[in-house]
């Protein structure tokens, strides 16, 4: 799918007026091969702990991209390259983290969108602590399970209906 972030948003301003369609603020810098993805949002709320990552990108992702919510922390990285591999692997559209990554040489080679806050080479813990599909909010928007979201050099653009 090719798509431009600014066009959807030309073409579909009654949905900005409705609040149906919602634009992130510039917060993100990206770091995988990917340079522009879409799918519908999974999400995952969680803090420092990336157990549920790696959980959530074992299942196939196929038109998917997951949304994680790691409450902005810049103490640890919440994905790495083998998180990355494994997202690939399962066919996931991308990731974007409100939290920090790591190994990102390594993950601009992989064909998977990844945006973050940042970088960080620390590690998260293992607990298996946090929540999925549910409602997060971050960058001045919220991210609904089912919406759609696109994203591309210019930004980040979320939606209650598919746009392209």
């Amino acid at each position: 799918m090719s798509f431009k972030t600014a066009d959807l948003l030309d073409n579909h301003e009654s949905g900005l007026a409705d609040g149906s369609v919602r634009v992130v603020a510039p917060i993100f810098r990206s770091f995988g091969g990917r340079p522009s993805f879409s799918g519908r949002i999974t999400t995952l709320k969680l803090f420092e702990d990336n157990s549920l990552v790696r959980e959530l990108l074992a299942e196939d992702g196929a038109g998917r991209v997951l949304v994680v919510d790691g409450g902005g922390s810049m103490r640890c990285a919440l994905v790495g390259d083998q998180l990355a591999i494994l997202a690939h692997k399962n066919r996931w559209e991308g990731i974007v983290v409100y939290g920090c990554i790591r190994d990102s040489d390594d993950i601009k080679a992989i064909d998977l969108g990844v945006r973050a806050l940042n970088t960080h080479p620390m590690k998260s813990v293992k607990k298996g602590v946090g929540e999925r599909d549910l409602t997060v909010s971050f960058g001045g928007v919220r991210f609904k399970p089912g919406e759609w979201i696109y994203v591309d050099h210019d930004g980040v653009v979320v939606s209650a209906e598919a746009l392209a």
